[in-house]
C-alpha cells in the first residue's frame, strides 16, 4: 500500500492506495504550528480508526502548496513510517511538459492534477480545482501544460463579504432557488454561487477558444475540489467532476518515480 498526501492551504488530504484502488480518503486541518509528532499522532489515529496497519505502507508521496509545513510533514513520515517520501517538485518525473515562463513556480497541486487528467482522458483538457484558490489549467492532448488562471476561492469570496461589510453575516454556501432573493442571506448566496458559476463558464469559454486557436480540438473540462459538484450542477461548461483527481495524480507520479 502507498500513502499519498495533498497538503493545501486549508486541509491536508490523505489517501491510501492498495495497488490502484483508493481504499481510504480522509483529511486533517493544515496548521503550520503543528509539530511532526502532532501530525504523526493524528495520522496514526486515522489509521487505527480505519483498521490500517502503518507497517503495510511501503511508499509515500507528498504534494504541497504550503512550504512552511513541509519540514513537519516530511519528518513525520520518516519518524512514524520509516520511509523517505517522494515530494512533488523539480527533478520528479511527471510525464508533463511544462510550458510556463518559470516551470518551478507552478503549484504542485496543478501539476498533479494535470498528470492525472492527461493519463486518464488522453485529450485536450481544461482542469478546474475548487480549493482555497480556484485554479484553471490548460493541458494539450500530447501533455503540454500551457498555463492557466488563478482566482480567489468561493469560501475566500464569502469570507471577504463577512469580514469587510459590517452588516453582512457569515453564510453557508448553498445554492438558492433563484437569483432575485428576498432576504440578505439568500441574496449573498445567490451572488456568490451564481456569480461564481458565471465566472467559471466565462473563463473556461475563453480558455477553450485560446486552445483551439492553437490547433487543439475542443478541450474536455474536468473539475475537482470540495465545491466542484455544487458549481457543476449549473455550469454549462464543466463536463465531469472527478473528486479524487489529485490523489490519483499522486499515485501515478509515485509509480513513475518509485524506483
Amino acid at each position: 500500500m502507498i500513502l499519498v498526501l495533498d497538503a493545501g492551504n486549508t486541509n491536508i488530504v490523505l489517501g491510501i492506495y492498495k495497488d490502484k484502488e483508493l481504499i481510504l480518503e480522509c483529511r486533517i486541518g493544515t496548521d503550520a504550528k503543528r509539530t511532526a509528532d502532532e501530525y504523526g499522532i493524528q495520522v496514526l489515529k486515522l489509521f487505527s480508526y480505519n483498521n490500517i496497519d502503518p507497517r503495510d505502507i511501503k511508499g509515500v508521496i507528498i504534494s504541497s502548496v504550503v512550504p512552511n509545513i513541509m519540514y513537519s510533514i516530511e519528518h513525520m513520515i520518516r519518524k512514524y513510517f520509516k520511509i523517505n517520501p517522494v515530494v512533488v517538485g523539480p527533478g520528479v518525473k511527471t510525464g508533463i511538459n511544462i510550458k510556463y515562463d518559470n516551470p518551478k513556480s507552478v503549484g504542485a497541486d496543478r501539476i498533479v492534477n494535470a498528470v492525472a487528467a492527461h493519463e486518464i482522458y488522453k485529450k485536450p483538457l481544461v482542469i478546474i480545482d475548487f480549493g482555497t484558490a480556484t485554479t484553471y489549467c490548460a493541458v494539450t492532448k500530447k501533455g503540454d501544460y500551457l498555463g492557466g488562471a488563478i482566482c480567489p476561492g468561493i469560501k475566500i469570496s464569502a469570507d471577504a463579504l463577512f469580514e469587510k461589510a459590517a452588516k453582512l453575516p457569515r453564510i453557508e454556501l448553498v445554492k438558492p432557488c433563484r437569483v432575485i432573493c428576498k432576504n440578505t442571506i439568500s441574496s449573498m448566496q445567490a451572488g456568490i454561487i451564481y456569480g461564481y458559476i458565471g465566472q467559471v463558464d466565462y473563463i473556461v469559454t475563453k480558455m477553450k477558444k485560446e486552445m483551439m486557436d492553437l490547433g487543439e480540438e475542443e478541450p474536455y473540462v474536468v473539475a475537482t475540489g470540495g465545491l466542484a459538484t455544487l458549481i457543476a450542477q449549473e455550469s454549462k461548461t464543466i463536463d465531469e467532476v472527478s473528486p479524487f483527481l489529485t490523489l490519483e495524480g499522486l499515485r501515478i507520479i509515485y509509480e513513475k518515480n518509485k524506483e
